[in-house]
């Protein structure tokens, strides 16, 4: 089976030649394999294509996708429109179970939710005819879903949905947190969440005042507070620290004791902690997406990063992730860049103090600890944001800046903005060290106040680093962003800091991420919103087991060298927490 996907926002046919028509050999043998709509947008005959590529590769703008597809994949669950995007298959949820969905963005994942909310009907990839419920019922006959999806189409179904983009709540709500949460508390265990979720002291507060981790905390207390059948949680972890990803994962886990959940997660550490099985997503993004059938989380997860799927036969990814032991050992010996000095930043009601450290050329450093304790006024003072007490810093080195919350009301292109920014956009390198690892060609066209979370993530990402600096600062470059993204995301940051011989800060709270991408650590303690300490630089291996022994959790690596949370009170855990060693190298076998 070979489909055609034209991607219409890319599609400029009044600013390209039309090579997509120029150059079809069917085309020019008098079929009208490619033609053009009302619209100006390509429009490509899937029964008369041949699948020569050709047109995908003379696109100036890379809008068209011709893919063939296996065999077994001939019966599609949905599609949007001809040459639109085709999903196959669906999650499973489970009574008593949290489902979880792992795969890049754009592949499907809220177009499932979705269908499994009753939000969507499945049209079985017919779209010139409508579909009955009677000819999908038929279709998921003797499948696991062929129940749940009885009780959708009788609209037996209550469903609570917390949704990925938080930003957009302040947009249809007025009023303050108390007042939103209240409409939501169906289970009469508001009081329960808010404690938990550490939400009281700003529960007065208008929705429009609160930050990003606030607005997301909030957002996950509304979806559990709700009485349903179905909870379907979109990405609870972007702006949220380590310790408020466990409390949201705990309540997860009490809700998911008499309801089915489902979630979609990007942090590979929570998921792993949080999940009972998970469905593989892959394919092409904006083209196709396959998902799985139900996985154990281990093997699905390791499946995922080794980017094969046995049963399945199914290799979607060139390499697999390795979890390096490089960074770990501490023994590579890099030349000094810069030294900060002890110096110290007061608020009316939070206080710094940051002990002297120095950070090395080609290295990636990275800075951990909870919301609130002072590390983004840590990367202002070193980025002249700010100016710690007592002046400004003595030593002057050239640093570029990425803050945590990126906004764009600008509606020039991404192209034009790179363009502004480097002379070198043109060049190989730039090409691939920039644009094609951080997924940017696709959207060079696209104005920036179009782009999605994730997309506008990685153009204020290509924009930090396409300034020349010594020193890179880049404050949750993560959020939004899916784990192809987050590997895509590791490789240029390491490539850019060897290769420039300059320095990399990266705030994150994925561990995963930190752990692939850091060579030493800075640890932040104290009391969040009160005052700060940054520790170090450490060791790795020093600098984990002193925030892990802060947050109350211990890590083993299992045979692909991939940290794992342990579960509390286990051997293992209890284990680790009497030798003091939170962060363990030890390898699982299991």
């Amino acid at each position: 089976m070979r489909i055609a996907v034209v991607h219409k926002d890319n599609c400029h046919s009044k600013k390209c030649g039309q090579e997509c028509i120029l150059y079809c050999p069917r085309v020019r043998s008098g079929d009208e394999t490619v033609v053009l709509d009302d619209e100006g947008k390509a429009v490509i005959s899937e029964e008369l294509c041949a699948g020569c590529g050709i047109c995908v590769k003379k696109c100036p703008f890379d809008a068209i996708d011709i893919v063939n597809l296996p065999e077994e994949l001939e019966q599609p669950t949905h599609r949007y429109g001809p040459n639109a995007f085709v999903l196959y298959g669906l999650p499973i949820p489970v009574e008593g179970k949290v489902t979880g969905i792992l795969g890049p963005n754009g592949i499907g994942k809220s177009t499932s939710i979705q269908i499994l909310s009753g939000q969507m009907q499945p049209n079985l990839g017919i779209f010139d005819t409508s579909v009955s419920w009677d000819e999908v019922m038929k279709r998921f006959t003797g499948t696991e879903l062929f129940d749940y999806l009885k009780h959708i189409s009788g609209k037996e179904i209550k469903v609570a949905v917390k949704p990925q983009y938080i930003t957009l709540i302040p947009k249809a709500f007025k009023g303050t947190a108390h007042d939103l949460l209240a409409t939501t508390d169906e289970r009469g265990v508001l009081d329960h969440l808010v404690a938990d979720l550490t939400l009281t002291s700003i529960m007065d507060r208008e929705i429009q005042s609160l930050s990003g981790g606030e607005l997301q905390r909030v957002a996950i207390a509304a979806c559990l507070a709700r009485d349903a059948d179905f909870y379907f949680l979109d990405e609870i972890t972007p702006y949220l620290d380590i310790y408020q990803r466990m409390a949201a994962a705990n309540l997860i886990r009490e809700v998911a004791e008499k309801r089915p959940v489902v979630i979609v997660e990007h942090d590979l550490a929570i998921l792993d902690m949080l999940a009972d099985t998970v469905h593989v997503a892959y394919g092409k993004p904006a083209v196709f997406g396959v998902i799985t059938g139900p996985k154990g989380v281990r093997v699905g997860i390791n499946e995922y990063l080794e980017g094969y799927l046995p049963e399945e036969n199914v290799r979607f990814r060139d390499s697999a992730v390795v979890f390096e032991k490089r960074a770990h050992a501490d023994k590579t010996k890099r030349e000094l860049l810069y030294t900060f000095p002890q110096m110290s930043k007061s608020y009316d009601r939070f206080h710094l103090d940051v002990k002297g450290g120095e950070i090395r050329k080609g290295e990636v450093l990275g800075l951990v600890g909870p919301n609130g304790i002072g590390k983004s006024t840590f990367a202002k003072l070193l980025a002249g944001v700010e100016e710690p007490d007592g002046g400004s810093l003595d030593e002057k080195i050239s640093i570029s800046y990425k803050p945590q919350y990126v906004k764009a009301e600008s509606t020039d292109t991404v192209e034009f903005t790179l363009r502004q920014i480097t002379r070198r956009f043109d060049t190989s390198y730039y090409q691939h060290e920039i644009l094609e690892p951080l997924a940017l060609i696709p959207v060079l066209q696209s104005p920036l106040d179009t782009l999605s979370g994730g997309e506008l993530q990685r153009v204020a990402i290509a924009a930090c680093l396409s300034r020349d600096a010594d020193l890179y600062i880049l404050d949750e470059p993560s959020a939004h962003l899916d784990v192809e993204q987050r590997m895509g995301l590791t490789r240029v940051l390491k490539h850019h800091a060897e290769g420039k011989e300059c320095g990399v800060i990266v705030i994150d709270h994925d561990i995963y991420l930190i752990d692939m991408i850091s060579e030493r650590l800075v640890v932040f303690d104290g009391e969040p919103g009160v005052s700060g300490e940054a520790k170090g630089p450490f060791s790795m291996r020093d600098g984990m087991n002193l925030f892990l022994s802060h947050l109350g959790v211990t890590f083993r690596r299992d045979k692909s060298g991939r940290p794992r949370i342990n579960k509390p009170e286990s051997y293992l855990d209890r284990e680790q927490r009497a030798k003091g060693e939170y962060y363990y190298a030890q390898v699982d076998e299991e």
